[in-house]
């Protein structure tokens, strides 16, 4: 018998996308055999760029990873619940990164929420690996903002597009 098409959503903002997202979108492309890249419009975060361009520097990354990740991996903006998303795309689980213990209560109480909307579909934490544990978005555009290199935290298409949003 043939195992289930398994499909996840590693769902976030991604303003910027950081070498740390990166990290888990290719470990996660590995446990499933379609990822689904979910960037959240998320106006109330007011982010740096628009859920679009966000979308599209998602692309450019992954579509510069190695292996088949680029074939199987797919980004899709969405402004409604996760879990309607979700199921709409037919995923059987929400990938989740871990940084730090700090992120684990406020996921922990996202993902017993999510199970009460849809217990079918089960949340996965990936912990960042220990060269990404402390790279935010936040940070990113912080260092930025103030001039610093932030070449070590995202891909350089992601940096030049992050210096030219500051510089103008």
């Amino acid at each position: 018998m043939k195992a289930a098409w398994r499909i996840g959503v590693y769902p976030g903002t991604f303003d910027p996308i950081t070498n740390g997202h990166t990290d888990i979108i290719v470990r996660a492309a590995t446990q499933v055999d379609e990822l689904i890249v979910a960037v959240a419009t998320n106006a109330g975060k007011r982010p740096l760029f628009d859920s679009e361009e966000r979308a599209a520097l998602v692309r450019k990354v992954i579509d510069e990873q190695s292996g088949d990740i680029a074939s199987r991996v797919h980004v899709r903006q969405f402004d409604t619940l996760l879990m309607a998303f979700a199921t709409d795309v037919k995923a059987s689980c929400i990938i989740r990164g871990l940084r730090a213990v700090s992120d684990f209560e406020y996921e922990f109480q996202m993902a017993g929420m999510n199970a009460r909307l849809n217990p079918d579909i089960e949340t996965v934490f990936l912990m960042a690996s220990e060269r990404h544990q402390f790279i935010s978005s936040r940070f990113v555009k912080e260092i930025a903002r103030l001039g610093g290199d932030i070449s070590t935290f995202v891909a350089p298409q992601v940096a030049e597009r992050i210096t030219q949003s500051y510089d103008s």
